[in-house]
């Protein structure tokens, strides 16, 4: 019998969420989210990842987020979309994400064979697996499944890994809220440091002039 138990969890999830996570945290996404109209870490954070919901209001957003508190919400959002529309933040997280995962990876093998081979057999299984997941009570999940699929293979792994990324947090949500667990609350960005691509990010999405 095949094992889909806590074990199989943690390694897909060692495996994958690397590759999701260089939209929040490498310079690729960050600067293309800038270049797009977002101000700040925080307005391209909240745009970025609610823009599959569409123009989502801060309530639907603090609903569907959960861990943050509305205020922080309420800084970024519905004003990010008078800067850009969310086709906008989706083409600018996705082109970004990929450009970052080529920087990583520059053109190492991801198991054997030809990049391009084993980038898209990787794909093809993570969606794979994204394709298997349930929809029911997974609602950002279910707002990234219904968008358009990327041809080239880094895009689609990296779609595929943010869907099983989604879909692990909507979880997290739905398990929080049945232990009456409140959000965390207001997060911090990432610490810049001298010559890092991501100072000034803390500035965050209140600094809207200029």
């Amino acid at each position: 019998m095949t094992n889909h138990g806590p074990q199989t969890a943690r390694r897909l999830w060692q495996l994958l969420e690397p590759i999701h996570a260089v939209t929040y945290f490498s310079p690729e996404p960050l600067a293309a989210l800038r270049a797009a109209g977002y101000r700040g870490f925080w307005m391209g954070y909240f745009a970025g990842r609610a823009a599959p919901l569409g123009p989502a209001s801060a309530e639907l957003t603090h609903a569907v987020f959960y861990n943050f508190a509305f205020e922080h919400v309420a800084r970024a959002l519905p004003d990010a979309w008078g800067y850009a529309a969310p086709e906008a933040a989706l083409a600018a997280r996705l082109e970004g994400s990929v450009a970052a995962l080529n920087r990583h990876l520059g053109g190492r093998h991801l198991g054997g064979g030809t990049p391009d081979a084993a980038v898209g057999r990787a794909a093809e299984l993570a969606e794979r697996a994204a394709g298997a997941a349930p929809l029911e009570g997974r609602p950002l999940f279910a707002a990234n499944r219904a968008l358009a699929q990327p041809d080239e293979p880094l895009a689609r792994l990296w779609q595929a890994a943010t869907l099983l990324r989604e879909h692990r947090g909507d979880g997290h949500v739905a398990a929080l809220v049945t232990a009456g667990i409140g959000g965390a609350g207001v997060a911090r960005p990432p610490r810049a440091r001298d010559g890092d691509p991501r100072r000034g990010l803390r500035d965050g999405p209140q600094a809207r002039t200029g």
